[in-house]
């Protein structure tokens, strides 16, 4: 079957190799091949490829599938729902039964997995956390790796998507170096880290304390403390104090950005980019962001929607979605 690979030298092959295996990119259903001198290593997102390998060259060819890797599904009888982050498996079973017999299979298979856990309650509070059963493992602390960049978090502490990681990188290419950059729900960095990474200037401030200690760890981690101010707080507090200063303002928080939207309009410098995200009906998923928007900013700001995003399904006839909308005075 012809699938995505990264060609590289033999001679480079195992440091690539092992990138890729860091970065959690190498497609396990297939096996490695070796012709001419060269290694065509299966990947998973060419795109995120690109941020990890300077000179990763991919070509699509025909390889073999690896017929020894063990599936959960192989062990049950039953094809179970799980997400990958980092070396945990995240489910979602109320039947503790069902839960047990999942968590042993994916420990059993082949999968890279140390940790199972699974979803005790919804996210709730201020701070947008949730409960977890530990089913394996020694605690809810993972590290997660996305587009070349790690992240250190512990899922009962703070909130995390991993289902977001390629919206994140979608906003992330278009940051420039030296540009200021303000996440106004930062949590432990997905956005921002990536941004100073790009050579932006950033400041992330959230309410949650672990939160914005996950967010120093993990500018530390990728190398970019020197470009990351982080501050625990209410931004709406904070927002005075970088008055006219952002470039771009991310505004991650879906079902009630909209309260935070006089704060952005004080962030906002004369040519600032905002990225709101909302969750609205599917029969008008954008009007009402962007009528929020445009009340608050006009007439201050000349306002242009550049981009109506749907990020993801969020539940039946709801959809999530971002505006990519330019504030200029």
């Amino acid at each position: 079957m012809e699938v995505p690979c990264v060609r590289v030298t033999r001679e480079a092959g195992e440091a690539t190799r092992t990138t890729l295996a860091d970065a959690d990119l190498i497609d396990d259903d297939y096996e490695i091949a070796v012709e001419d001198g060269w290694l065509y290593i299966p990947v998973t997102d060419p795109d995120a490829v690109q941020a990890v390998l300077e000179d990763g060259e991919i070509v699509t060819r025909t390889v073999d599938e690896r017929d020894t890797q063990t599936t959960p599904a192989d062990l049950l009888s039953f094809e179970p729902s799980y997400e990958r982050l980092g070396r945990a498996a995240l489910i979602d079973e109320d039947d503790s039964e069902r839960a047990r017999e999942i968590a042993d299979a994916i420990l059993e298979s082949d999968l890279p997995v140390e940790t199972v856990l699974n979803k005790a309650s919804k996210v709730k509070g201020e701070t947008r956390v949730r409960d977890w059963e530990l089913l394996a493992g020694e605690n809810t602390e993972v590290v997660h790796r996305e587009y070349g960049c790690e992240f250190v978090l512990d899922l009962a502490e703070v909130y995390f998507s991993p289902r977001l990681a390629t919206e994140r990188n979608r906003v992330a290419e278009q940051v420039t170096e030296g540009e200021h950059a303000f996440d106004m729900f930062a949590g432990v960095g997905p956005f921002i880290i990536p941004f100073a990474n790009r050579g932006a200037e950033c400041v992330g401030v959230d309410i949650n304390a672990d939160a914005i200690d996950y967010l120093r760890e993990n500018a530390r981690r990728n190398g970019v403390e020197d470009r990351v101010t982080a501050i625990n707080d209410d931004v709406r507090d904070v927002a005075t104090d970088y008055e006219n200063w952002a470039d771009r303002i991310m505004m991650n928080l879906p079902h009630s950005a909209d309260a935070f939207l006089e704060s952005a309009v004080t962030l906002a410098g004369d040519d600032c980019v905002l990225h709101y995200y909302d969750i609205q009906h599917e029969d008008d998923p954008f009007g009402p962001g962007e009528r929020a928007i445009r009340a608050a900013a006009e007439p201050e700001y000349d306002v242009t929607v550049e981009t109506r995003h749907t990020v993801r399904s969020y539940a039946p006839h709801e959809l999530n979605v971002c505006l990519d909308v330019r504030l200029e005075h």
